[in-house]
């Protein structure tokens, strides 16, 4: 005859849950009470303000010379009413309170946004003329890189090109030249510095840059007198007599032709064009600064 094993009696397990079922609650309301006082409410409540205040109070800042406060009453609009017409007026706004505060490359970036968003607003030019403005404040003297030139002379330029009506123009048009002239002088600076180390070759490549493509610069007078001597050092007198008759018909009172003029004549040379040189076509470019 066969017995079932006796199991364990249940009543011990019964009393362990009804002991937990006891003690889990009041253990979660003791954790949820402690945890209260460590929770901040104020992120539930809608904090925004109205844009049109936002904006109107960053235009006070601006105007009252605050630029850090501006800066971010402009932000406080695009971060809280995104893609709103408020948010866009604040976007190019908020750029130029960077500029003015020389904050250069936030204003690039926030002007060059605006534009990704916004490019056929009536507020584009405007922008576009930050990133100029941001890039020409940056210009460094010609004895350093000369990268925020070409940044400037570009941009400026797209402006022109994109908006030839704007009221920027006649602006851009002058940051153009200050680019152009700062670029020939480096190209001058580089230049001079071959031909003092008889390096003819590479200086006529940095003067001839600068009489062709910096044909409206102070530098073309100086390009030319240094071709004059560069030519002449590498006996190629044709060119030479070239370069100094193309700076005499620009330049006729220019002390640098009287220096061109001499060194050709201490060789029995004068200055003379001749029609198919590379020179003599530029020349015909050249409009002063």
């Amino acid at each position: 005859m066969f017995f079932k094993r006796a199991g364990r009696s249940k009543a011990p397990q019964r009393s362990v849950i009804l002991a937990l079922s006891l003690v889990v609650p009041s253990l979660f309301l003791s954790a949820c009470m402690s945890s209260e006082k460590d929770i901040d409410l104020s992120k539930y409540v809608d904090q925004t303000e109205p844009a049109d205040v936002l904006y109107n109070q960053g235009l006070a800042n601006l105007n009252a010379g605050r630029l850090d406060e501006a800066s971010k009453k402009f932000d406080a609009v695009d971060r809280q009413h995104p893609y709103s017409e408020w948010a866009r007026k604040s976007m190019v706004m908020g750029a130029f309170a960077d500029y003015r505060k020389g904050s250069y490359d936030d204003a690039i970036s926030s002007a060059k946004r605006y534009l990704a968003l916004y490019p056929s607003t009536d507020d584009a030019p405007y922008a576009q003329y930050i990133i100029g403005l941001s890039y020409y404040r940056q210009i460094k003297d010609v004895t350093q890189d000369q990268k925020e030139a070409r940044q400037t002379l570009q941009t400026m330029q797209d402006l022109v090109t994109r908006w030839p009506t704007s009221e920027y123009v006649d602006d851009a048009k002058e940051k153009i030249r200050f680019a152009n002239d700062q670029l020939a002088g480096k190209e001058m600076q580089i230049g001079r510095y071959y031909l003092e180390r008889r390096e003819y070759i590479a200086a006529v490549k940095r003067f001839r840059t600068v009489v062709e493509n910096y044909s409206n610069t102070r530098h073309v007078e100086e390009a030319l007198a240094r071709l004059t001597e560069s030519y002449y050092a590498l006996g190629l007198t044709s060119e030479a007599q070239t370069a100094a008759a193309v700076l005499g018909t620009n330049y006729p009172d220019s002390p640098w032709y009287k220096d061109s003029y001499k060194l050709l004549q201490s060789n029995g040379l004068s200055p003379r064009e001749n029609a198919g040189s590379w020179i003599s076509k530029a020349g015909k470019l050249i409009t002063g600064a």
